[in-house]
């Protein structure tokens, strides 16, 4: 069994992020941070059930809403790659002053380009993994590339994300363009597991690919067979989760309390 802490941090931008710290009832065997996809938030099936599921096995895990998302202030236009993997560095600090030190990072597609980019500047990591994670985060700009040239034009315009509309201003595509994973994922020096579906027509099977040949060893891959990008089919999420459990298992640093 576990059970879950309602916590609130400041993040990049000053605004109060809202997060679900998911404590295993019994042993810690580590602690952990998930970030979420592009629009998706902390209790989105794939972040909710993968935590769950790695607290069941006895590794604590923070998921929060990004800014503007969910319980989090802010306004979700305001954001970029670059202020989500800042956040994700200040979630671990704020896990880390609560003296949980961060080992894991999971990441799920947009969330999985940022724990890539966040690894460098959080220390005392042992493991990273990325579920359906693109190997660049411009490839967001195919959800609305018929926008983009307005966005560029008129500094933002509203866009279907995920059925819902979304503003998506000029400074999130310029710094999706920017943005290079390339060496984060070289210089990690830390063991990387690269989760994927063949079948994910969101991202597809080739950025595990490019992520997974970019990097160096120690590094895994595992193919999602059967599961589609959101994870929300019966088990996918479950089953994800028993498979970053036992892999990270040798990397974690245990703790006495959670």
């Amino acid at each position: 069994m576990s059970r879950s802490e309602k916590i609130s941090f400041t993040g990049s931008t000053g605004h109060a992020l809202a997060g679900i710290v998911d404590v295993p009832e019994g042993p810690v065997r580590g602690w952990g941070l998930f970030s979420h996809g592009l629009t998706l938030g902390k209790d989105s099936p794939a972040a909710a059930r993968i935590c769950k599921g790695l607290a069941e096995q006895g590794i604590g895990m923070l998921r929060f809403d990004n800014l503007g998302l969910g319980g989090s202030e802010g306004d979700w236009s305001a954001g970029s790659f670059s202020v989500k993997v800042a956040d994700t560095v200040l979630a671990a600090e704020f896990l880390q002053g609560q003296g949980r030190p961060v080992s894991l990072l999971v990441g799920h597609s947009f969330g999985g380009a940022a724990v890539l980019s966040a690894a460098r500047n959080i220390p005392g990591l042992g493991a990273i993994v990325t579920i359906a994670a693109p190997y660049e985060p411009k490839h967001v700009e195919h959800m609305f590339d018929s926008e983009i040239d307005a966005i560029l034009r008129d500094g933002s315009a509203v866009v279907n994300l995920g059925g819902r509309p979304m503003e998506v201003r000029r400074h999130f595509v310029e710094d999706v363009e920017r943005a290079d994973l390339r060496d984060c994922i070289r210089t990690l020096h830390t063991p990387l597991m690269v989760m994927h579906s063949p079948t994910d027509n969101v991202v597809g099977i080739d950025n595990a690919s490019e992520i997974f040949l970019t990097a160096r060893h120690p590094k895994s891959f595992v193919s999602l067979e059967g599961s589609e990008h959101l994870l929300t089919g019966k088990g996918q999420a479950a089953r994800a989760a028993r498979i970053v459990g036992a892999w990270a298992d040798p990397y974690l640093v245990g703790q006495d309390a959670g």
